[in-house]
């Protein structure tokens, strides 16, 4: 029987889950939830696999909750973090909660007509906590011998910063917002990552001893790449889902660059294809690595998913120009980004007027050449590009008339090597 804890099993979304959490989903029609850190104007690729979890969640008729944090947002999570967070504004908060509703819904429907997603606040909730109560009331129900033995805690007890009261008080927090989902919603489920497996331990046992009634916990793994890089990592730093963070193109290629040993569990994770489309580019990456046929689909999948299909078009044009296409209807901003890696200079545009100035000694000043011979030799041999252009001509005089909007002249030395001329 094909059911959503089936497809999170296939798919290598069950990292663990509580006893009777697989007959709970079968039976019946469940509200469950993840929750969303708004420490950040946008998500990042780190948090699509929850949030496919959610979307799993909805295609199979069940009622997905995605929590926005403002409440908890205030604190910060400790889980998985070695020091304290910088503690957030409101406003700050409130414009981050605008901008995670936004990309939220590029993935959950939330005007389906059975089942439609759900965006709530905490802070619709927890800003109304008296502290007096919140003690009485829900923080009786903890002990403090099992909240210090929690690896988020131990660990950080280990270090000479420690904890702060404000940050050990955040499972208290967590566990009160599933108690108050169960009360408003029927919400019987929370998932998120394998690291707020003890949180959401504690919610459901607040919602036992509160209500009587039964909760249940799904959690994910933390995803590592194949060379052991924390996933979503790059050596440029972290690959958001905002464009205007990470530019369409960009984020199209984290996705194109994914290792062959990681497409296929990718496919699994981020993308809806089923089996015997991804059994098709499992035996492609087996017999035809060369071809990036998975991380093409991949990288399509994903980016038309989170900017639309609009932005995959000019992401996979921006692609072929880097792979040697014609350089055409390109903006400076977007040449600027799809070269952002590479070798640049400036150049005085003074040099490129009259006559230009020897393409000889053009390459070499650009630094794809360690001498005017070896420029010579490079361009005798076919190896040359201006603008994607092949250039054969030794004599050739580059003018003004060669560069991009009269700002950029685009070199290339055989089939990878980019130096971005910047005219000044």
């Amino acid at each position: 029987m094909n059911t959503f804890f089936n497809e999170l099993k296939w798919r290598g979304f069950l990292h663990s889950a509580t006893q009777g959490a697989e007959k709970h989903l079968a039976e019946d029609k469940v509200t469950g939830y993840i929750g969303f850190d708004p420490s950040a104007s946008s998500l990042h690729v780190g948090s699509l696999l929850p949030i496919m979890g959610l979307v799993h969640l909805q295609r199979y008729g069940h009622f997905p909750i995605a929590v926005a944090g403002g409440g908890t947002g205030m604190i910060g999570d400790p889980s998985g973090k070695t020091q304290e967070r910088k503690l957030l504004s409101k406003d700050e908060i409130r414009q981050n909660l605008d901008g995670i509703r936004r990309q939220l819904s590029q993935f959950l429907d939330f005007n389906a007509k059975i089942n439609p997603a759900r965006i709530v606040n905490n802070a619709d909730w927890l800003s109304q906590l008296s502290f007096m109560d919140f003690l009485r009331d829900v923080g009786k129900y903890f002990s403090v011998n099992e909240m210090l033995a929690k690896e988020s805690v131990k660990s950080r007890l280990d270090q000479e910063q420690g904890m702060s009261f404000t940050e050990f008080s955040y499972a208290l927090l967590q566990s009160y917002d599933f108690l108050q989902l169960n009360q408003s919603y029927n919400c019987t489920l929370q998932m998120g990552g394998s690291d707020q497996w003890g949180n959401i331990v504690s919610g459901i046992d607040l919602i036992r001893r509160l209500r009587g009634a039964e909760a249940h916990g799904i959690v994910f793994p933390l995803i590592t790449t194949s060379s052991g890089v924390k996933f979503g990592k790059t050596e440029s730093g972290t690959v958001w889902l905002d464009g205007s963070q990470t530019s369409p193109y960009r984020f199209y290629q984290f996705w194109y660059n994914t290792d062959d040993r990681d497409a296929i569990q990718y496919l699994k994770f981020f993308t809806l294809l089923g089996h015997e489309r991804i059994n098709e580019f499992q035996h492609l990456l087996e017999t035809a690595p060369e071809k990036r046929e998975a991380q093409a689909v991949l990288a399509q999948e994903v980016t038309r998913r989170v900017h639309g299909e609009t932005a995959l078009a000019q992401a996979l044009k921006a692609s072929k120009i880097f792979f040697g296409g014609e350089i055409t209807d390109v903006d400076e901003k977007e040449l600027l980004d799809i070269f952002s890696d590479v070798p640049s200079i400036d150049f005085p545009k003074a040099d490129l007027g009259g006559e230009g100035f020897s393409l000889v000694q053009f390459v070499e000043k650009a630094g794809a050449a360690k001498s005017r011979g070896d420029a010579r030799r490079s361009i005798e041999s076919g190896g040359i590009y201006l603008n994607n252009q092949r250039v054969a001509d030794v004599k050739k005089q580059v003018t003004i008339r060669d560069s991009i909007r009269g700002k950029f002249i685009v070199l290339r030395k055989g089939a990878k090597n980019y130096f971005l001329v910047k005219i000044v």
